[in-house]
């Protein structure tokens, strides 16, 4: 590719998965983040929940100093705690639906233009209840979506909806493409702030391609997320555990970064009017035993330049 990637595109790091330590909403949070913000070959950090407000202020503030944009996570909200926004259970997918209002009304005062959320681990109830929970999934996430329209500042923030593996480790309800779709479909008719977010490292556990579940994603497609996974049972990282590239058990390296971002390419992503200032590609990758953060974020950028490359 003869152009520079920073054309097209902004590349960033999930800041809680990159530093699990921080997942809770607590550890070396700044410290942490200093190291995406003094990389200028980043211009996005995922964060997630800040337990402490001066924290946060000074989080948001390093982020403004630097320039480094950032987004919203909540899915470790909804991992750690067993929340379920699919729940046919109208109590239980209320309350998840307050604390997901709460983290919209964190990530306006942070400054994100993006939210990342899925239904909730465990959330698939097999074939007979699939519709039921689809239903309630869709009523979640459009009154979510409403309350970001209505808290709105000088910006309305975007809803974007991850797909996750329905049978391996997640189990989650969305899920494969198929039923995404229409999902998708459903939300948008009502919610010009929502979208999906397709992972990278989430398609070989689904049984996907990039091409299949890009192109049909496409008219949705708003984020991205750029990593790997272990297909092997009984493997220490089996499952959803964003390996690095290149491991010597997983699914994706250099060639398949360069097909997906090929097909990025080929499907209109870098194109696409996006609610970011430009169209978002963020490395989701965590240390395993023996590995530590800065290696990952080494093994990511030369990952990715090679990847570039190849284009």
């Amino acid at each position: 590719m003869e152009r520079h990637w920073s054309h097209y595109m902004h590349l960033g790091f999930v800041h809680f998965m990159l530093f699990p330590e921080v997942m809770g909403g607590d550890g070396p949070i700044l410290e942490s983040l200093r190291h995406l913000t003094a990389d200028d070959f980043f211009q996005v950090a995922e964060i997630t929940h800040i337990a402490d407000p001066d924290v946060a202020k000074q989080a948001k503030a390093l982020s403004e100093t630097t320039k480094l944009h950032l987004g919203f996570g909540v899915q470790p909200i909804l991992l750690r705690n067993q929340f379920n926004l699919a729940s046919i259970d109208e109590s239980h997918r209320q309350a998840v639906v307050t604390r997901v209002k709460q983290a919209v009304d964190e990530a306006y005062a942070m400054g994100t233009r993006v939210l990342g959320l899925f239904d909730g681990p465990s959330s698939y109830p097999g074939e007979e209840y699939k519709e039921q929970a689809l239903n309630a999934f869709a009523e979640s996430l459009k009154e979510i979506c409403a309350y970001a329209e209505q808290q709105r500042t000088d910006y309305t923030l975007w809803i974007s909806l991850e797909q996750f593996d329905r049978d391996v480790d997640k189990k989650s309800l969305v899920g494969p493409i198929e039923d995404t779709l229409p999902l998708c479909q459903a939300v948008r008719a009502q919610c010009g702030n929502f979208g999906l977010l397709v992972d990278q490292g989430h398609l070989p556990l689904l049984g996907e391609t990039p091409e299949g579940t890009l192109s049909a994603a496409r008219e949705y497609l708003g984020h991205i997320h750029l990593g790997s996974c272990i297909k092997k049972p009984g493997h220490a990282l089996y499952g959803d555990q964003h390996p690095r590239f290149g491991h010597e058990d997983g699914e994706n390296d250099t060639a398949e970064l360069t097909e997906f971002l090929r097909t990025l390419f080929e499907i209109g992503y870098f194109d696409k009017d996006v609610p970011t200032e430009k169209p978002l590609c963020t490395f989701e990758l965590k240390p395993a035993p023996g590995e530590d953060s800065l290696s990952l974020m080494a093994n990511a950028k030369r990952t990715f330049q090679a990847a570039w490359a190849a284009l």
